[in-house]
């Protein structure tokens, strides 16, 4: 029997592609996408003339490689954050901002009559039967009086019943050379009902403010004096006059050298007397 021989090695397996084209179709039947893509890129690009119009049809049809754009954009993104990284790194640290300092409140002048309603209410929560006995402008580096206003004002009030007297003060100022803002209370003390000092009054009888009685002050000789020295400083005092049985303004004229001192009626404003 005859011996079977064996197949030539030509017979044993196919013939491998030789032209890049044929390698991408033999890669792409084979399954390796991203192979079929290369060599059908190198086909297009170098293969024989005849080949190159089907190779980029191929190339075509197999599209972008997704892989490698992903790649690139993994790339670009890390160099993006590097070179932001970098920039921060480089930035002047940031200042603090800076708080706007307060501006200074404006001075409040006021008249006697308002500066006294101011007081009235803290001495009735103080006793309820408190009465005043004095109310007094003061001079001081925001105010020299003028028009009947002051930015302090004091007042003093007495209780029979506890028998005790309180001073307030009113402020519109943050001058160094006077009390605080607002009402201020001061310390308490004794209160005798016979000192001549300390006469209470009703406020009824207060209808005529301290900017009014300047008014009839300047008639008798305040004008002449403010003409002289605009700056001459003007003094407010109020208190009951027990002999008179009225209550009175004194409008005085140059501060601790009183130039000139007016009395004023407070509850009609008419003028009673210069003082001597």
């Amino acid at each position: 029997m005859a011996k079977k021989g064996k197949l030539p090695a030509a017979a044993a397996s196919p013939l491998q592609p030789q032209t890049p084209l044929a390698k991408a179709r033999w890669a792409l039947e084979a399954g390796d996408v991203r192979r079929a893509r290369e060599l059908a890129a190198e086909a297009a690009r170098a293969g024989p003339e005849s080949e190159r119009a089907e190779a980029e049809a191929l190339l075509r049809r197999l599209g972008p490689d997704m892989r490698a754009i992903a790649v690139a954009a993994v790339v670009l993104l890390l160099i993006l954050i590097a070179a932001l990284t970098f920039l921060a790194g480089c930035e002047e640290p940031s200042k603090p901002a800076e708080t706007e300092k307060p501006k200074p409140k404006a001075t409040e002048l006021l008249t006697g009559r308002f500066a006294f309603y101011k007081m009235l209410i803290p001495a009735h929560n103080w006793a309820r039967d408190a009465q005043p006995f004095s109310l007094e402008s003061q001079v001081n580096s925001d105010s020299t009086g003028k028009d009947g206003k002051a930015a302090v004002w004091r007042a003093a009030f007495a209780s029979p019943s506890g028998h005790g007297v309180k001073p307030y003060s009113w402020s519109g100022t943050d001058a160094q050379d006077a009390p605080s803002r607002g009402v201020n209370p001061g310390s308490e003390d004794n209160y005798n009902p016979n000192n001549s000092s300390t006469q209470i009054f009703d406020p009824a009888f207060l209808k005529v403010d301290s900017d009014k009685a300047l008014e009839t002050a300047q008639k008798h000789g305040g004008e002449k004096i403010l003409t002289a020295a605009a700056d001459t400083p003007i003094n407010y005092r109020l208190n009951w006059e027990h002999n008179t049985n009225k209550l009175i303004w004194h409008v005085v004229y140059g501060g601790n050298n009183p130039k000139l001192r007016v009395e004023v009626d407070a509850s009609n404003g008419d003028f009673i007397r210069i003082e001597k």
